[in-house]
């Protein structure tokens, strides 16, 4: 009788999840009372049986409660605050070919990936490198192609006194 208390203790907290992985947690310990091997539990949620382990021991040792998910702050950044700076300093108000690379007007993730290892040592994803650039207050356009048949004069104008001037303002 206690186990059928269990199992709609568990589908009461399934049907009130609000986020995908809570319901994951409690589907896990679902299948696991309804005796479904663990293995076949990670089958069906794509997991790790590892993972499933996991929950049911934590499930075991403190209920549903213990499943709660847990804020975690992730790993430490990597650069310092003045080199968050200067990367945002550098990015914002300086073209890749000003700080010794070949590309001439666009700073690309990889340009700005490839820079931060160069020097300060740290290697990014381009995922993680644009995360970077989000916490700094930085956002990620694709650059669009230049038109064949635009002025040249109007062209230059842009690069040489508008464009630099739009950069200082952001």
């Amino acid at each position: 009788m206690e186990q059928h208390i269990e199992l709609e203790h568990v589908k009461a907290a399934m049907k009130q999840a609000k986020e995908r992985r809570m319901y994951e947690r409690y589907q896990a310990i679902y299948l696991h009372l309804k005796g479904t091997p663990m293995t076949a539990i990670a089958d069906i949620l794509n997991r790790n049986r590892m993972t499933v382990s996991s929950y049911i021991h934590t499930y075991e040792n403190g209920g549903l409660a213990a499943l709660q998910l847990k804020h975690s702050s992730g790993a430490p950044t990597r650069l310092t605050k003045e080199q968050q700076d200067q990367l945002k300093q550098t990015v914002a108000y300086s073209v890749p070919h000003e700080v010794g690379f070949t590309a001439k007007h666009n700073w690309t993730l990889e340009l700005i990936a490839t820079y931060v290892e160069r020097e300060w040592g740290h290697r990014y994803s381009l995922r993680g490198i644009s995360k970077v650039m989000e916490r700094l207050g930085l956002s990620y356009t694709k650059p669009t192609f230049t038109l064949a048949a635009a002025d040249p004069e109007k062209q230059r104008q842009f690069a040489e006194m508008t464009f630099p001037d739009l950069k200082k303002s952001y």
